[in-house]
Parts: C-alpha cells; structure tokens; sequence
C-alpha cells in the first residue's frame, strides 16, 4: 500500500510539469529554433559583435530547452539587429578626466513562434558593463562583452520562453 501511494504521489507530481523544462522555459508544441544573423547596426562598431552575439544566443536556447537548432522554417524565430554599443563616461575626477566608463550594447529583437502567433514581439532589449576610467577599452572587453550578452540573452530567453 505504501508503494502504491509513492508511484501515485510521483506520478501526479511530474504529471505536474507539463512542457515546462529544469531551467521554467516553456516551448509548448515547438520543436525547433531558428536564431537568424543579428547584424550589427549600432552607429560605433566593434568586429564580430554580430557573429558573436549570434552564437550567444543560440548557444544558450540549445543548452536551456530541448529544442533543435535549424536554419530555416523553425517554430521559433529569432532575429533582429544590435543597435547600440556606445561607451559613455559616467564619473568624473578632480581633474575632469572620467572615473568610470560604462559600455551599454542593446539589441532589437523580432521574435515569432509559429506555433502561437500570440507570443509574437519586437522589443529592445540593453545592459551595460562599468569599469574604470584609467582603463583601456581593449583591456576589459573580453570580461564586458560576455557578461553583458548574458544579461541580454537571457532576458531574451526570459520573455520569449519564461513568460517574464
């Protein structure tokens, strides 16, 4: 009697989680994604952002849903453009020389899921990375640019899959 209420209590339990996956994504009834080239439209450009911020994000829908990645026809679609990536001065010194820089990327996304058209948006998504004015861009880049991707790539994969 006692394993028959632990099955009963698994079963109802996982019968529970639907099409949700570990990481709260839903996918619904897609079987597949589609991340076409963001092409880099921001006014200062800095080489392989686009390509980059591309890989970026299908690398973190492969690796949060079950979903397979596919160049054409996808149920889900993502695509859009990077539309800024400015380094701006935020503090100043003494001496009117910066104390702190702030690099802020924002990126337009168009997203469709061909399954449910209702989920459908075109939304700006933007973070920014700080770091010290004494500092040379060069230098922190490859800290600032990751870490800001994944800010945006997830809250990418937060509104079109989280429901966020």
């Amino acid at each position: 009697m006692k394993k028959i209420l632990i099955y009963s209590g698994l079963l109802l339990s996982l019968a529970g989680c639907g099409i949700y996956n570990f990481t709260g994504g839903s996918t619904g009834d897609a079987k597949t994604f589609q991340v076409n080239f963001f092409r880099n439209d921001a006014p200062l450009v800095e080489p392989g952002l686009d390509r980059d911020f591309t890989l970026a994000l299908q690398d973190l829908i492969n690796n949060q849903t079950n979903l397979s990645l596919t160049d054409r026809n996808g149920d889900l679609v993502y695509e859009g453009e990077i539309v800024e990536f400015n380094i701006t001065p935020m503090t100043a010194t003494a001496n009117q020389t910066a104390a702190q820089n702030r690099l802020t990327i924002s990126v337009n996304v168009r997203f469709t899921n061909n399954k449910e058209e209702n989920k459908d948006f075109e939304k700006r998504f933007s973070f920014y990375y700080d770091y010290p004015g004494a500092a040379q861009f060069n230098s922190v880049k490859s800290e600032a640019i990751p870490q800001i991707f994944e800010r945006i790539t997830q809250d990418i994969f937060n509104a079109s899959l989280a429901d966020w």
